[in-house]
């Protein structure tokens, strides 16, 4: 008895297609994730430069 219970669960969670989109979305929301970090990452340097310049001008080079 609890051998086809556990076989209707599994074939009932394999048909399931609200899970599947579920999954879609949380691997297109991780390749966003990777995608901007990475971004941050190649424009750090650049962004922390400009932000710097802008705060020594701002402030007599005194930011910290």
């Amino acid at each position: 008895m609890i051998m086809q219970t556990i076989k209707t669960s599994v074939v009932k969670f394999v048909k399931d297609e609200d899970g599947l989109t579920i999954v879609e979305y949380a691997v297109a929301g991780g390749m966003i994730t990777v995608a901007v970090a990475t971004m941050f990452g190649l424009l750090g340097d650049e962004v922390l430069l400009r932000i710097t310049a802008l705060c020594n001008a701002v402030k007599d080079g005194v930011c910290s």
